[in-house]
């Protein structure tokens, strides 16, 4: 009996242990079956998924410095942005995701792609800005539709506001998107691609101060890529601040008074090389580069006959006209050809060899002494003077006055002008200097290109009794919290080649040019302030002799431009200025009326304009 009872329970332990077995295999099998799904099936996804769920590093944009006047007065500040942003890796399948989006938010999906495109060779898990400064509807339908939407996110950047729109536009400049040719460049070290930096303008030229330092987070991410917790940060350093050498309310009146024209206004102090105004018109919108520039509108400036794109008063080369005749009468003076009492009778023309060089005043002036010679822009009287000094010593003046080179001002792409010589015309042509031409060069039309800042320190100098500034526009840099970085100082480079006496001699000219009984910017005579200054009428294109045609009846291209260099107040002067009018027609009624204008506006007087007939030069 017992052993019997053994036998049963052995089978019956038999039979447990079997079915033990069994579950164990089935269970063993059930694990094996479920990491195949798992590692081989879907080990990418999870793979993905591990990886997403982690620690990620994030960058925080810095604070750009913001811009302000000589008094304070804010012209450029930060305002927030909504930047719409993916991050390929957590926005898998890429192709699905972003044509989602583009549904959603009403764009294009070529664009979005066209854009992702561009920023191939980053990391994967890098975000690629494909829409800066999103609207309203497209931050709400994004969302709204948030969840399925993996990888997408939306940042809060800092990004530039240009408060009075179009002022001072090209001397402010813009922002734009880094490239790669810049990125190579040492003076962006630390920058990455889709950084916004200066592009144009102070902008661009202090770069360096204006920018910050970016700052990060570390942070814990889901598997879309959706931000956990932050972990810890480092917050960014603000740029510096600027406070440029323009005065915000001259820098409107010029630009109001430049409305409808083409050319440029440049007003500085001549005690320092401050400049006051920097205008060129017509001027462009910078918030439209800083929104992310359209092409449409891009179209719309390049195509503009006016060149909006072009910072007309450091970079436009023109003949300097009647303006040059300071130049001349200077190099006449100190070379000795003639002095004070030189007096050179003027019928309204002079005749070299078989070609006859006209005066502009048809009827001729009469005797003519230097000091009426400038008052009255006798064309005959610096026909002689440039003819007896040849273009050779005549070039040199102009150089010694800061004419062919660049003034050095602290703005990119700056004209150097033209001062020629016969060795410059020999090298360039290939045919010798003729006699004619000195003629032509002697009262600034030929050859001779220079801009209005150029115009603008040559009368700077003449005003303050012979000093030659560096112009300058920026006068210091602080820290946010309102520390002195550092200060702009007065830049002396260099002194007019002339002497004291002749100085005075032309001061004498030029305050006859406003204020004698025929001057030729009578029109620009103020009752309460008395202004200096030089009228130029420069011819865009030859003349045949003898042909005459008014500039009424010419082809707007075809106009003469219109320059006036003045100072004020003629006995202490604060304020030198320089405008030049394309196709203006006549110095004296096409850009005299400017300059007096902000010269009454900077000076705050109770002035009163006198009703003057003038000459048409």
């Amino acid at each position: 009996m017992a052993n019997y009872l053994n036998k049963i329970e052995i089978e019956w332990f038999k039979r447990r242990l079997t079915y033990i077995l069994v579950a164990i295999i089935a269970v063993f099998c059930l694990l094996v079956v479920r990491l195949f799904y798992l590692q081989i099936l879907n080990g990418n996804k999870y793979r993905q998924l591990s990886a997403n769920n982690c620690i990620r590093l994030q960058t925080i944009d810095a604070p750009r410095g913001l811009i302000f006047d000589r008094h304070g007065e804010m012209l450029v500040d930060n305002r927030p942005s909504f930047d719409l942003s993916i991050i390929p890796k957590d926005a898998d399948p890429v192709d699905k995701t972003i044509a989602k989006l583009a549904a959603y938010i009403r764009v294009p999906e070529t664009q979005l792609v066209e854009k992702l495109g561009a920023k191939k060779g980053l990391s994967a898990y890098k975000p690629v800005v494909l829409k800066r400064d999103i609207g309203r509807d497209m931050l709400a339908a994004i969302e709204v539709n948030r969840f399925d939407l993996p990888g997408v996110m939306v940042d809060v950047n800092p990004t530039r506001h240009y408060i009075n729109t179009q002022s001072a536009a090209h001397l402010i400049g813009y922002m734009g998107e880094i490239n790669s040719n810049e990125l190579k460049k040492e003076e962006f070290a630390g920058k990455k691609q889709g950084d916004q930096i200066g592009k144009f303008g102070v902008e661009r030229s202090f770069e360096h101060i204006l920018s910050g330092q970016r700052g990060g987070r570390q942070v814990e991410v889901d598997s879309s890529g959706r931000t956990v917790q932050v972990l810890n940060a480092v917050s960014a350093k603000p740029g510096r601040n600027i406070y440029l050498t323009i005065d915000k309310g001259l820098q409107q009146k010029a630009e109001s008074l430049m409305t409808g024209k083409a050319g440029a206004v440049v007003a500085m102090d001549p005690n320092n090389g401050q400049i006051l105004a920097l205008v060129s018109s017509p001027a462009f919108d910078q918030n439209a580069f800083a929104a992310g520039l359209t092409q449409k509108y891009w179209r719309s400036l390049i195509s503009n006959p006016l060149h909006p794109m072009t910072h007309k008063a450091i970079q436009g080369e023109y003949p300097p006209g009647s303006t040059y005749k300071i130049v001349t009468a200077m190099a006449g003076l100190e070379e000795g050809v003639i002095d004070a009492n030189t007096v050179f009778f003027c019928p309204g023309q002079y005749r070299l060899g078989n070609r006859v060089f006209r005066c502009w005043k048809r009827s001729g002036h009469g005797k003519v002494s230097v000091e009426k010679a400038l008052a009255e822009s006798c064309d005959v009287y610096f026909y002689q003077v440039g003819q007896r000094l040849g273009v050779d010593r005549l070039a040199w003046y102009a150089k010694a006055c800061g004419l062919g080179a660049r003034t050095g001002i602290r703005l990119g792409h700056e004209g150097d002008g033209l001062i020629p010589t016969a060795e410059w015309k020999k090298r360039k042509t290939g045919v010798r200097w003729q006699g004619g031409e000195t003629l032509s060069i002697a009262i600034g039309q030929g050859f001779n290109l220079a801009t209005p800042l150029q115009m603008a320190v040559l009368t700077s100098a003449v005003a303050n009794g012979g000093y030659l500034y560096r112009p300058l526009i920026v006068k210091e840099a602080l820290t946010a919290e309102g520390e002195l970085v550092s200060r702009v100082e007065k830049q002396l480079v260099g002194k007019l080649p002339v002497s004291n006496r002749n100085l005075d001699l032309i001061q004498r000219g030029l305050w006859q040019v406003v204020n004698g009984k025929r001057g030729t910017a009578r029109i620009a005579k103020l009752k309460d302030i008395e202004i200096s200054g030089k009228t130029g009428t420069a011819q865009v294109f030859s003349r045949k002799t003898n042909e005459s045609m008014k500039e009424e009846h010419m082809a707007y291209h075809l106009k003469s431009h219109a320059w006036f260099v003045a100072y004020a107040p003629a006995g202490n002067p604060q304020i030198a200025i320089s405008v030049l009018v394309e196709h203006g027609e006549h110095g004296s009624s096409g850009a005299s009326p400017i300059a007096r204008d902000v010269i009454a506006t900077y000076l705050e007087g109770e002035t009163q304009i006198l009703e003057l007939k003038t000459d048409n030069f």
